[in-house]
């Protein structure tokens, strides 16, 4: 009877055992699910807590309003991922954004036709964001250097064939781009959303993504392994460039203008929204869902402090202690 007494014991005690560890092992797989998904969390938790505060935040126009402030600074951070997973940066999105802008004012007032106007200016921006890659690829410039040059340069160009001044009286066609709607869905916000997608699957699927994260995880790797580094560098900063032209044409469409002082601090909200959605500043890691993410909080956030009246200097401050956090929690994690 004792050893009978004894194994049923030690079959209870392997019971416990296997159960003590499942549970373990679910609350770690629960616990990675949620440090996986932080960002999400984060938009959908502050979303709840400020529709509680304001009940004017989730109705249908204000959304829809939130969608339409966010898809700018969106389309220029789909770019600034594709940089960022090189390990560069891009601190010339703002004046390659008012160059786009007011190329495509100027090509319409002298009688060029919407479509052609839209596919110079996007020409134009890609050619500056080439200009950008070789500089950082061939060059072997740091890339804060080299975009902090050729920001002077953009603008500077831009205020020159703009002579510092507006240019307005631009087609209804054109406009309608920036204030139109779709099924509903304001123009913009349907653009930003094939954005996403589009460089979605290409960093996913295509061999030019593979070619971008690889760079960034270890370049000298990825030369040895055959993937031409510099050609690779060059055409993601032209990437970023035809995406800034894309958001410059489409605020030139929503402001009914092409005004050439536009642009000042988007790079700073597309790093911001690139570093909340989880992309590393070191390179090798990039999602673009993750930086969907981040434009969604920062959109969130600025919405809900301009539903406050909370003045836009306060908004500066507190992105700014937001990326701050952000970069700490994620080095304190690694």
């Amino acid at each position: 009877m004792g050893v009978i007494y004894f194994k049923g014991v030690e079959r209870v005690e392997k019971r416990d055992v296997i159960v003590r560890f499942k549970y373990r092992s679910n609350v770690n797989n629960f616990l990675n699910i949620l440090s996986k998904q932080r960002t999400l969390l984060i938009l959908i938790v502050t979303s709840i807590i400020i529709s509680f505060l304001i009940p004017s935040f989730l109705t249908t126009n204000n959304l829809l309003n939130l969608l339409r402030q966010v898809s700018i600074n969106g389309i220029i951070a789909v770019g600034m991922t594709f940089v960022i997973a090189t390990g560069g940066i891009d601190i010339s999105v703002g004046s390659s954004l008012a160059l786009g802008g007011v190329v495509v004012g100027l090509c319409l007032k002298m009688g060029v036709s919407v479509l052609v106007s839209i596919i110079i200016a996007l020409l134009v921006t890609f050619c500056a964001g080439l200009l950008n890659g070789v500089i950082v690829a061939y060059g072997h410039v740091l890339p804060f250097v080299a975009t902090l040059g050729t920001m002077y340069v953009f603008r500077g160009i831009t205020l020159i064939i703009s002579r510092g001044q507006a240019i307005w009286g631009l087609p209804s066609s054109f406009i309608q781009i920036g204030t139109g709607y779709i099924f509903d869905i304001p123009i913009p916000v349907i653009i930003m959303l094939s954005i996403y997608i589009l460089g979605w699957l290409l960093l996913k699927f295509f061999t030019f993504g593979r070619h971008v994260l690889g760079i960034g995880g270890n370049e000298e790797a990825a030369r040895l392994c055959g993937v031409s580094v510099q050609r690779v560098k060059m055409f993601t900063y032209g990437l970023s460039g035809i995406l800034c032209g894309t958001a410059g044409v489409i605020l030139a469409a929503r402001l009914g203008s092409a005004q050439p002082s536009v642009g000042t601090g988007y790079e700073l909200s597309a790093i911001a929204a690139c570093v909340i959605g989880g992309n590393s500043l070191i390179g090798g890691k990039g999602t673009i869902f993750g930086t969907l993410l981040g434009v969604l909080i920062l959109g969130v956030i600025s919405n809900a402090l301009n539903l406050w009246g909370v003045a836009s200097f306060f908004q500066t401050v507190i992105t700014g202690c937001i990326v701050l956090l952000t970069v700490l929690l994620d080095a304190i994690k690694k």
